[in-house]
Parts: C-alpha cells; sequence; structure tokens
C-alpha cells in the first residue's frame, strides 16, 4: 500500500549502503508525492491517462483536507533536509520548484477554500464531464465507470457536508453566480437513466466487447443511475435551493470572506508568481488599457470607419457579415482556421511538440454558462490528443474577428504547443511535465496571439482588432479583477467598463465577470506573464543584436516547461550566457 511506503523508512545495517545520495533522496520524494498526488486526486490521475483510480471519486471529507495537509508538510520536511549544494543545476531547479510550490499549498489550507467545492463554471454538478477525458477500451474501463456511478450518493454526501461548513464559517459564492447552478443540477434530474450525461460512454461501444456484454453493461450503468446517480442529484438539489443558494452572498468579492483581503492578496501572489500588490496590479492595467486603446484608433481608422471608437465597437457587435448563423458552419471555420495556422510553426520555433490537437465543441449542458473557448490537455499516455473546445453557443454572439487570436491562444503557439512540449521533457519529474503556473501557462498564449502578427496571420484589420480586443480584455482583467475582490467593485460597474473597452458582447463579458467573481486572481496571471515574455525577448534581442534568433528564444523559454515567471527569468538570462554576442 501507498501509505505503507510513504511512512516505512528501514533501519541502515551499515553506514556505507546507507550513504547520503541527494539526488536520489530527492527523487524518491518526488515519485512518492506523485504517487500520493495521483491517488488523492483520482480524476486528475483520470484525465491523465492513468487507469488505476478510475473507479473512485476523490474523497472530499473535512479528515481527508487535514490528511492531506499534513502530508504536504511532511513532504516538505523530508525535501528540506536535503543538502541542496550537492544537487545538479537541474535538480537544484527540481528542488527549489517542489519547495515552492508546496509551500504554498501549505499556505492556502489556512484560509480553508476547500470549503468552496463547486462554481457555476464547475463542480460535482457537471462531473459527467470526466467521460469524455477517459479511454472506454475493456469492460473494466465500462465497470469501473459503474464503480463511480455507484459511489455518488457517498460523494454527495460528503459534497453537501462540506457546503454545510462553508455556510456555517462564511466560505460562500454571490448568489449571482449559485443562481446559475440549479439548472445545471437538473440536468441530472432526468426521467429515464439512458438521458443522463453519465450514461454517454454506454451509447457506443468499444469493438472489442461482445453485444451481450454491452447489454448487461447497459443494466448496470441504467440501474445504478436510476438508484445512485438521480435520487442523489434529487436530494442536492433540494439542499442547494434551500439551504445554500438562501444562504449565498448578496454582495461580490472575496474581501466579504473571512481573512478576505490577505485571501486575495495570496492569490495574487500564487496565480502571478510575483510580490506585485493588488493596487501595483490594478494600476498597471490602467496603463495598458490606455496604450491598446490608441492601438485601437489607429487599426479603426486603418479599417476605413468613419466614427468614434465606441460607433467601432457597436458596428463590430452587430454587424451579421462578422458572424456564422449556425454552429456547424463555426466549428467548420475554426477547424479551417486552426489548419492555416499548423504549418507556419516552423518559422517560430525550431522544436515542435509530437502529440497533434483537434478542435471540439464545448458540451451542451454548460456552453451557456461558459466562456468562448478553452483547451484540454493530453492524456499521459498518448492515448488522447490535445483538444481545443470551441462554444458553439449563441453563433450569432462568436465574431469572425476574435478567431484567429482565440484560436492561437488556445492551440498553437499557445496552450498545445507549450504544454505539449512540457509533458514530452521526459527528464522533468511528473510534478513539472504536468503541472504549471498560471502565469505562464496563460501568459504565454496571450504572448501567442501577438505572435500572429508575425508569421502575417492578422491579414485585415478586423482580425487584427480581434488580436487587440484580446489584448485589452486582459488588460481589462487587471483593473476588473483587482476592482472586485480589493476596491470592492459593484458587478454592474465592471460590465460597464469592459463594454466601453471591448467590443465583445454582452453575454461574453457577463460570463467573464462572473468568472472573475468565482475564480478571484485566476485572471491576473495572463497580462503579468505576457508582459514578462516581452521583457525577456526585448533583453535577448538587445544582448544578442543581429544574433537573436526568435525561434531559439522561444525554445529556450520552452525547455524548462511552466515554471514561475522569476525562475524563467533567471532560466533565461543563464541561457543568454552561453550564447555568443555578435
Amino acid at each position: 500500500m501507498l501509505r505503507a511506503i510513504l511512512f516505512f523508512f528501514p533501519v541502515c545495517i551499515t553506514t556505507a549502503l546507507c550513504a547520503s545520495d541527494p539526488a536520489r533522496d530527492l527523487h524518491v520524494v518526488f515519485a512518492e508525492h506523485w504517487e500520493y498526488t495521483m491517488e488523492r486526486h483520482p480524476e486528475y490521475a483520470s484525465r491523465l491517462g492513468d487507469r488505476r483510480y478510475n473507479d473512485r471519486w476523490t474523497d472530499y471529507s473535512p479528515e481527508a483536507f487535514q490528511r492531506h495537509h499534513n502530508q504536504d508538510k511532511i513532504f516538505l520536511r523530508r525535501v528540506l533536509v536535503i543538502d541542496r549544494s550537492r544537487l545538479t543545476t537541474a535538480d537544484k531547479l527540481n528542488y527549489d520548484l517542489f519547495v515552492k510550490e508546496t509551500e504554498v499549498d501549505i499556505e492556502e489550507f489556512s484560509y480553508r477554500t476547500y470549503l468552496l467545492p463547486l462554481s457555476h463554471r464547475g463542480g460535482i454538478q457537471t462531473f459527467d464531464d470526466l467521460a469524455n477525458s477517459l479511454r472506454f477500451s475493456t469492460v473494466k474501463d465500462y465497470t469501473d465507470w459503474i464503480t463511480r456511478l455507484e459511489a455518488m450518493p457517498a460523494l454527495m454526501d460528503q459534497t453537501i457536508a462540506i457546503m454545510r461548513e462553508g455556510i456555517g464559517s462564511g466560505m460562500l459564492h454571490p448568489k449571482v453566480l449559485m443562481r446559475r447552478v440549479p439548472k445545471q443540477i437538473d440536468k441530472q434530474i432526468v426521467a429515464a437513466p439512458e438521458e443522463s450525461p453519465f450514461f454517454k460512454p454506454f451509447k457506443s461501444f468499444h469493438t472489442s466487447i461482445p453485444p451481450e456484454e454491452q447489454e448487461r453493461l447497459k443494466e448496470k450503468a441504467a440501474a445504478a443511475i436510476s438508484g445512485s446517480v438521480i435520487p442523489a442529484f434529487s436530494r442536492f438539489k433540494l439542499f442547494f435551493v434551500e439551504e445554500y443558494l438562501t444562504a449565498s452572498l448578496d454582495e461580490v468579492g472575496i474581501w466579504q470572506l473571512p481573512k478576505g483581503e490577505a485571501l486575495y492578496q495570496f492569490r495574487a501572489r500564487r496565480f502571478t508568481t510575483t510580490e506585485l500588490t493588488p493596487d501595483e496590479i490594478h494600476n498597471i492595467g490602467l496603463r495598458e488599457v490606455a496604450r491598446i486603446r490608441k492601438e485601437m484608433e489607429a487599426v479603426k481608422k486603418r479599417s476605413g470607419f468613419d466614427g468614434s471608437l465606441k460607433e467601432f465597437f457597436t458596428y463590430l457587435r452587430t454587424d451579421p457579415e462578422f458572424y456564422y448563423e449556425t454552429p456547424e458552419e463555426l466549428l467548420n471555420a475554426y477547424r479551417a482556421l486552426t489548419r492555416r495556422i499548423d504549418p507556419l510553426m516552423v518559422n517560430l520555433f525550431k522544436t515542435l511538440p509530437r502529440m497533434p490537437y483537434g478542435v471540439m465543441p464545448i458540451p451542451e449542458n454548460i456552453a451557456p454558462d461558459t466562456t468562448t473557448a478553452y483547451y484540454s490537455r493530453p492524456a499521459a499516455d498518448g492515448s488522447r490528443a490535445g483538444r481545443f473546445f470551441i462554444n458553439l453557443y449563441k453563433p450569432e454572439t462568436r465574431p469572425k474577428w476574435a478567431m484567429m487570436a482565440l484560436s492561437l491562444h488556445e492551440a498553437v503557439p499557445g496552450h498545445h504547443l507549450q504544454i505539449s512540449l512540457a509533458m514530452e521533457q521526459g527528464d522533468m519529474p511528473n510534478f513539472r511535465r504536468y503541472g504549471g503556473y498560471t502565469a505562464f501557462v496563460e501568459g504565454w498564449g496571450l504572448y501567442a496571439e501577438f505572435l500572429g502578427e508575425e508569421v502575417g496571420l492578422y491579414e485585415n484589420p478586423y482580425d487584427k482588432f480581434g488580436q487587440l480586443t484580446y489584448e485589452m480584455w486582459r488588460a481589462l482583467r487587471l483593473v476588473v479583477d483587482t476592482g472586485l475582490h480589493s476596491f470592492k467593485w459593484e458587478r454592474r460597474r465592471a460590465i460597464d467598463y469592459f463594454l466601453e473597452n471591448t467590443p465583445k458582447s454582452e453575454l461574453d463579458i457577463t460570463n467573464e465577470i462572473d468568472r472573475y467573481l468565482a475564480w478571484p486572481g485566476q485572471a491576473l496571471a495572463y497580462k503579468i506573464g505576457e508582459l514578462k515574455f516581452k521583457e525577456l525577448r526585448r533583453l535577448c534581442a538587445r544582448t544578442l543584436g543581429g544574433a537573436f534568433d526568435v525561434r531559439d528564444y522561444h525554445d529556450a523559454l520552452m525547455r524548462s516547461g511552466a515554471v514561475p515567471l522569476d525562475i524563467a527569468e533567471r532560466e533565461i538570462k543563464a541561457w543568454l550566457d552561453t550564447q555568443s554576442a555578435p
């Protein structure tokens, strides 16, 4: 068993046999920590392609969270006693990152954020989506999913209990977000088990499953959904509407929560990987908004539009020429667009990922409440490619001029390229290959949008304006996220500020604002990361002069995977020292 491995330290028979080897000791901790992480987060393990825990859910009991917190402290102590000075340069970086991540996890526990197990963007009410990341090719794959369905009542009990603790301690989301959740729960309370989203894996079977076995599995799944899943969600709906929604907060902003001000400062540090304060971040945002508005004015003029920037926004939001009529047209257009991007990546990188990606629609049951697009990483075992998910809900609100920048961000050279390259770095420990830092990952995604201009992908003023719109979006986040959570802005003020500065639709803007309310601090990472990557690029160009090759810079930035921004800077400066100046 895992715990026996974690806590058994054999007595040395001879000093020679047990001579300290810092590198070995360090990687033993890494391996044990990874195994513990997979057991602790079985859904994460499943998404990565580790099928050992496919028959269980995460333990959401308060005792489990305390146990994990205690184990984090044990892992940290075991690393801190290792003599860092005796490690290689690569292992010193591994050591530093592990210590930093674990210290942050330990600090977060004190804020009890685990008492918020769901939001309108996800939680137990959307757990059926996990099936979309699983491989169903054997009878065991299907029976594991059925075991998870049968365990739904116990998981629901834990979720309700921890949410009740959240009510008692004041750890709650705003009502304006929670009002979205009952409709999501309703989609799980179906008249027939075959209509349940959890039944999806049983609507088509792998060819290796005999017909009689298919019928048996269907019957077991239907029985589990009827007897366990639907009753659990019916009970959850009653609790949610009568207790949780009623107790949810009338105002918005994390400042209302226990230790709210300190919690937001912590989350700002965690997501940006900097020591910037909310005030400093807010002011960076104001400066960036002003700069980007000037660029928008120039592009508007280039387009030939005769009117104010506000009128140009209205034109871009409302003119039918900028929108597809059907979801199918929108999806096909995205797929065609990404095929234009892929061949150009050799102009920007010397090393490209081996793993492919696909363009998929966001599931219909969550599309109305989620953002325009998102990316899902490949399976670690290579059984599933990367996936660029597109929101096809209300295509009349999804402008053509935003598509190029969005594709560059979510697919290549953005998330798919960066995440896949990190996963393919076999010499890195797993916590780095499959982990990451939002400031790096999302900062890179925003920087990737900027790269589209360098390979000629913004072919007209409207596409370029789309890129500026998305850059403005990330600059506005610095102002709005800090405004909501630190300066106590009202939600309507945040929406109006967006409307004044971008041509995005009010539907998109409202969903974004509500995302910031549910995920305080996360939205700060994009612009802060992008600014750092541009700063480091300028440093390399100045230092190397005519010898500067952007492909070398990108490869140097990618070789360590996603790291905190200060470490990215340290790594780039070390790489620069190895290059010959002209």
